[in-house]
């Protein structure tokens, strides 16, 4: 049978397929856009949710602007720079300084403001930085799935012909557990991110307690293991 495809190009001359970190990556970027106003509830919001889905009492810039949906860069920064140092002077906002970075945190001031707006009208906030790698996760384990399959039947019609063969040197049998390792693992871990990992709830952090299988929620590691 051929394994040369309608156009004339071979599974060995196509491009290769791009690695499952940048394809997150580029992802969750293009869920990302210019910077554009936001209300100084949605300020407050972005902070809090941050520190709640990341489990510290701080924020860092980046945080905010990926909660607000903003690209992080010069110009987000320098348009919601007045915003921070008017709440900051309120005193609703205070800085922290954390692992050698310039960290944002919010005050109790800062959560009674941030509280009185939401029971005074609902303070919207776009899809949360842990529902977009939720939902991306499950775009790549849809399109990975079946390769993973076809590399896992390929290392266990490997193991039948190693079996059937007389003697086997044991290299051949420690490659074949490596690749069989892998193969189970990322299968494992696709099936998971597609069909089992429920749905983030905002009001809490997004964490797997799963003890046994740590990193299968980990797609940018399918291509190291």
């Amino acid at each position: 049978m051929s394994t040369t495809r309608n156009d004339g190009e071979t599974p060995s001359e196509r491009e290769p397929e791009e690695r499952p970190s940048q394809r997150l990556h580029d992802l969750y970027r293009a869920d990302l856009h210019p910077f554009e106003p936001v209300s100084d509830a949605q300020l407050l919001a972005a902070i809090s949710r941050a520190e709640v889905h990341d489990r510290h009492d701080h924020a860092s810039r980046a945080d905010i602007a990926a909660y607000l949906g903003l690209a992080h860069n010069s110009w987000t920064t320098r348009r919601l720079r007045p915003q921070l140092d008017a709440h900051r002077s309120a005193g609703r906002v205070r800085d922290v300084r954390r692992y050698g970075l310039n960290l944002l945190a919010l005050t109790a001031a800062g959560r009674r403001a941030l509280g009185k707006a939401r029971s005074a009208e609902e303070v919207i906030l776009p899809e949360s930085p842990q529902h977009r790698i939720w939902r991306h996760s499950r775009t790549l384990a849809h399109e990975r799935i079946d390769g993973f399959r076809q590399a896992l039947r390929g290392s266990l019609a490997e193991a039948g012909t190693l079996l059937g063969a007389e003697r086997v040197p044991s290299d051949a049998w420690f490659d074949l557990a490596e690749r069989l390792r892998k193969a189970c693992w990322q299968l494992g871990s696709a099936s998971y991110c597609l069909h089992e990992w429920p749905e983030p709830d905002d009001s809490r952090a997004d964490t797997d307690e799963e003890t046994r299988f740590r990193g299968r929620r980990n797609v940018w590691q399918w291509d190291r293991q």
